[in-house]
C-alpha cells in the first residue's frame, strides 16, 4: 500500500524536504499527511467528563486514611489489620459488622497486645493523616473472663466512649482532628486491670448530606491496662453495630450550607471516672 510518508526524504544540505526523493529540493517545509484512519478524534465533553472523574476518583483515594498503629509501634502490630489497609476506603453502612473493627480477617487478632498504664495518654496514629472534616471518637471495651484481647470479637453492649472531639463553630465548621497524624487518647485511671479493645473512629462528613454519605474510618487496638483503680463503671454502653442510625443528626448532616450552629456527635456521652 502506498503511503504519503514513503515519499518523504531529507535533503542533507538544506534541511528541507522533497516529496520526490533525490530531485532538487523545492523548499517545501515538512508536512506529514496521515491517512484518514490515523486522524485524531476531537475531544468531546463526554471525554472531558470521564477524565475529570478519573482525576477526582484518584484524588479521593489519596485523601482516605487508616488507623494502623498506637504509640511508637509498627503498623498492624498491636492494631487488628483492617479491610482497607491497602485501599484506605471507608465503611459507609452503620449496620454492617465492619462498623465494629473493620477487620480484614474477623476472628484473627493482631500479633501483639500493648501494655499501657491507667491514667496515661496513648497515641492512636493515622496514616497518612486525617484529611476529611468530621468528629474523632475513641471507645473501649473490657475483654471478658476466659478470653484475651487477641481472641475476643468485641460483640455485645460492651463499648463505652472515652474520647470525643467537637467542632469549632462560626463562619464554618472546623475540626481539631483535621490534618492530624495522631490522636492522644487519655486512658481512664479508674479502669480495671486487664485486657481491652480500644476502638478508634473518625467520621468524615464532607459528603454526609444524605443517608449513607458519611464515611467511617475505624480500627481496633489490643491493649492490657495496668495500675488502674478498678472503679470504672460506665453508664452508657453500646454495641457495634447498633450504636448508630444512618440518620442520626451527627451522621447525616450538611456541614457546608447553611453552616450549622450546633453539632451533636453520635453515640453515648464520654465516660469519666
Amino acid at each position: 500500500m502506498k503511503h504519503d510518508l514513503d515519499f518523504l526524504r531529507l535533503k542533507s544540505s538544506g534541511g528541507r524536504y522533497s516529496p520526490r526523493g533525490p530531485l532538487e529540493a523545492q523548499n517545501v517545509p515538512l508536512r506529514v499527511v496521515l491517512p484518514s484512519a490515523y486522524k485524531l478524534k476531537p475531544v468531546t465533553p463526554k471525554m472531558k467528563l470521564s477524565t475529570t472523574l478519573a482525576v477526582l476518583t484518584a484524588a479521593a483515594a489519596e485523601a482516605h486514611y487508616t488507623f494502623p498503629s498506637i504509640a511508637n509501634t509498627p503498623d498492624w502490630q498491636y492494631v487488628r489489620q483492617t479491610s482497607n489497609y491497602q485501599s484506605n476506603g471507608p465503611v459507609t453502612n452503620v449496620n454492617s459488622p465492619d462498623i465494629r473493627c473493620y477487620q480484614l480477617r474477623p476472628g484473627s487478632g493482631a500479633p501483639g497486645t500493648y501494655t499501657v498504664a491507667a491514667g496515661s495518654t496513648l497515641a492512636y496514629n493515622a496514616k497518612a493523616s486525617i484529611s476529611h472534616p468530621g468528629p474523632m471518637a475513641v471507645y473501649i471495651a473490657k475483654v471478658p473472663a476466659g478470653q484475651t484481647a487477641a481472641t475476643w470479637d468485641g460483640s455485645g453492649k460492651v463499648w463505652s466512649k472515652i474520647y470525643q472531639d467537637r467542632p469549632n463553630l462560626g463562619g464554618s465548621m472546623t475540626w481539631p482532628s483535621n490534618g492530624a497524624r495522631s490522636i492522644n487518647v487519655p486512658i481512664p485511671r479508674c479502669l480495671q486491670n486487664g485486657d481491652y479493645l480500644l476502638r478508634a473512629e473518625h467520621i468524615a462528613l464532607h459528603s454526609a448530606g444524605s443517608a449513607g454519605g458519611a464515611q467511617f474510618y475505624i480500627s481496633c487496638a489490643q491493649i492490657t491496662v495496668t495500675g488502674g483503680s478498678g472503679t470504672y463503671s460506665p453508664r452508657n454502653q453500646v454495641s457495634f453495630p447498633g450504636a448508630y442510625s444512618a440518620t442520626d443528626p451527627g451522621i447525616m448532616i450538611n456541614i457546608y450550607y447553611p453552616v450549622p450552629t450546633s453539632y451533636t456527635p453520635p453515640g453515648p456521652a464520654v465516660e469519666t471516672c
